[in-house]
């Protein structure tokens, strides 16, 4: 079938003569030409950063892959000695690491250098053997999933590009909203649950774009949604609203503890994402405390702590403590490749934390740097509702909570929205008059679509940001000049 045969057919009342339909398609053209780069962006970024682990062992699988022990072999050495390693090899300020999470696997050492960046030191966890260092990329992993992960987010142009992403996830979703309403059949015959046999030109690209729309458009709006709570304006407000009622970060989280300034989001690489602006626990600091020796090793002896967890920093830079604070959280059964962040300032504590693609074993725990007690030990059932949720949400955003069907699931769904972004510039450059954009006119009859204006007013009040630049872009179409309007349809 043909443009020209269509055409060619006798003229009928098209759904486009109706008012309220050539509003939402006027709305979903403006919402696609805003959001189109944006769509590209998350796409690509978002299917690589879904194989972030494959993608950093192909990468840099020298420093993270060591050979398997033998059995027979001799005892690996203790965390202590692999961070005493790798600071010997890079001398600076020990932050954290990540001990082994498998026999096959590498322990990395977080290390502050003199000029203020901060590495992971490689070490092999059987001999204490430095394999190498990278710069530290955080819960990315590396330096190039790290700039794959800021660029998915926006987070590289600061607070405004982080603004602008959430605006875009805003207009994702009334792209979604406005295709479903236009892919409506209405007796017109066309294409849609497949692609019409034989179309070409313009309807070939119309039924790409709509059917792959069609079925990619459930995952499409989970991913925009389940990505709000990373956004910054949206996602505080889902924070303290969450908090608010209860359901967020469990009532009366840290007790009586002491709370430090910095808060959570701030000083680990990742928590849980309702605990980002929760504040770190402190250490409760003793009237005088014990120096590294006699002191220390009294306590040990009457099993009043697990060992000499002592605040002073032996000469090469290890945390006082830090093999039994190791056995400690181990004991409690956290799952393998977690990472330990040591403790900042006097009163700073020991935090282990993982999240692992079994979201149901993802586990914070805090210790106290001095007396070794365990602060806080939290997992996903302590979460409220809303907590929960957004966990949940994360972990099938990422591509983890259900292996590896997960992430082909959510890469299709990227696939998707690429086929649709080329389907739609194309459907555009096909239809446009010389000379003009092709917009979609503006209906004569505006007092159907004020149900659209209806519909908008909610989504502003749901997604401020998007009404924000919704409101822009209908001010901006109201103020252009008629000839203007003529040239841009």
């Amino acid at each position: 079938m043909t443009d020209a045969s269509i055409q060619a057919r006798p003229a009928r009342r098209a759904p486009g003569d109706n008012a309220l339909y050539r509003a939402v398609w006027r709305w979903h053209f403006y919402a696609g030409l805003l959001v189109l780069p944006f769509v590209i962006l998350l796409s690509v970024t978002g299917g690589l950063y879904l194989f972030k682990d494959e993608i950093n062992d192909l990468l840099h699988g020298d420093l993270r892959i060591v050979e398997a022990p033998a059995a027979g072999d001799a005892a690996p050495p203790p965390p202590s000695a692999l961070v005493a390693a790798a600071l010997a090899a890079h001398p600076g300020e020990a932050r954290g690491m990540a001990p082994a999470p498998a026999p096959d696997r590498a322990a990395a050492v977080k290390v502050r250098g003199a000029d203020g960046e901060t590495s992971l030191v490689y070490v092999n966890p059987h001999d204490g053997q430095v394999l190498g260092a990278l710069w530290d990329g955080g819960a990315a992993g590396s330096p190039e999933m790290w700039t794959v992960r800021k660029l998915h987010s926006l987070a590289l142009l600061g607070w405004g590009g982080e603004r602008v992403i959430e605006a875009a996830a805003g207009w994702v979703l009334m792209l979604c909203v406005t295709g479903i309403y236009l892919w409506w059949p209405r007796g017109r015959g066309l294409g849609v649950f497949r692609l019409r046999r034989g179309a070409t030109g313009r309807p070939f690209w119309r039924d790409l774009h709509a059917v792959t729309g069609l079925w990619a458009g459930v995952v499409i709006v989970f991913l925009a949604l389940s990505g709000m709570p990373w956004s910054g304006f949206w996602g505080a407000k889902f924070y303290e609203t969450a908090d608010a009622l209860g359901l967020g970060m469990p009532a009366g989280y840290w007790g009586s503890y002491p709370e430090s300034t910095p808060t959570q989001g701030a000083v680990l690489d990742r928590t849980a994402w309702l605990l980002e602006k929760a504040p770190m626990p402190a250490s409760t600091v003793p009237d005088a405390a014990p120096d590294a020796g006699a002191g220390a090793h009294d306590h040990a002896a009457h099993g009043d702590v697990p060992a000499a967890a002592s605040p002073a920093m032996p000469v090469e830079g290890v945390p006082a403590g830090l093999d039994q604070v190791v056995a400690i959280v181990e004991a409690r059964g956290i799952h393998p490749g977690y990472t330990l962040n040591f403790p900042r300032g006097e009163t700073g504590v020991f935090t282990a934390s993982v999240y692992p693609d079994d979201i149901t074993r993802e586990q914070v725990i805090h210790v106290d740097r001095y007396s070794g007690e365990v602060l806080f030990d939290m997992g996903l059932a302590d979460l409220g509702a809303l907590g929960a949720a957004a966990e949940w949400g994360v972990s099938i955003h990422m591509g983890q909570a259900f292996g590896r069907t997960n992430q082909l699931v959510m890469l299709a769904a990227c696939l998707g929205m690429l086929t649709m972004a080329v389907a739609a510039v194309a459907m555009w450059w096909k239809r446009r008059p010389a000379g003009g954009l092709g917009a979609p006119r503006p209906p004569r009859d505006w007092r159907a679509p004020r149900a659209v204006l209806v519909i908008g007013a909610v989504c502003c009040a749901l997604f401020p940001l998007t009404g924000l630049s919704l409101l822009a872009v209908l001010a901006l179409d109201a103020a252009l000049p008629g000839a203007w309007r003529a040239r841009l349809a």
